[in-house]
């Protein structure tokens, strides 16, 4: 049998990096991992996994090196490699899941359009509205979530303190809510509750990993250039 030639070498990791984005848990792993290093322990209570689970799925997105580990005393701690392309990978599959896949496109309208019809906010219509001043933008996100990194600016009020914490937002400009990224629910769920209450506000088009992903301005742990 011949050996391969470099196409197909490259066909074949490719393949592999397929095969280990192709499982619902190791995709909302990644999602967590968007918003920062996290420990396995942390990430088996974010998805609601056993610990040993985990580890195996982790593993799995370690040999396609679409996570690096860091040992911190007793505990790992994984973070994306790479972290803007991996972001920027799973972007790209969202965009022709939404298209090819007729029930993603089911749970969009029943879930997330239901709740959110308006035109989401791009962006860079947010970073010009944050530059003039004209925006509050709401960090719907854990408050461990907001301290690793945040668009610069933003209140964080996480969704469960959301009803206690009415007073501190703005009644006269508009909000500009977001949280983990396109499929969060947290910002859904969060402009629904405050558009009933009488709020102007509106979501950011998808989350922070793909803010910072973009090169734009961020404030926490890990400081990116202001443009």
């Amino acid at each position: 049998m011949s050996s391969k030639g470099p196409k197909q070498a490259v066909f074949a990791s490719l393949a592999e990096i397929a095969q280990a984005l192709g499982h619902e848990h190791r995709l909302e792993l990644l999602e967590h991992l968007g918003q920062g290093e996290r420990s396995v322990e942390d990430l088996a209570a974010r998805a609601g996994l056993t610990f040993a689970n985990t580890s195996r799925h982790l593993q799995i997105l370690r040999r396609a090196r679409l996570v690096e580990p860091r040992r911190e005393g007793k505990r790992m701690l994984y973070s994306l490699a790479g972290g803007d392309e991996v972001v920027r990978l799973l972007h790209a599959l969202g965009r022709v899941g939404e298209r090819n896949m007729a029930e993603i496109e089911r749970v969009m309208a029943s879930y997330f359009r239901a709740r959110d019809e308006m035109e989401p906010v791009s962006r860079e219509e947010l970073l010009a509205r944050l530059r003039d001043g004209l925006v509050t933008v709401l960090d719907v996100r854990p408050e461990d979530e907001f301290a690793l990194g945040h668009v610069p600016g933003a209140l964080n009020v996480p969704l469960s303190a959301l009803e206690r914490r009415l007073a501190e937002l703005p009644r006269d400009r508009e909000i500009v809510a977001y949280c983990r990224g396109p499929y969060c629910v947290l910002s859904f769920e969060a402009v629904a509750a405050l558009r009933a209450r009488g709020f102007r506000v509106r979501r950011l088009v998808d989350g922070y990993p793909e803010w910072k992903a973009s090169g734009l301005p961020i404030e926490g742990a890990e400081v990116a250039p202001v443009h």
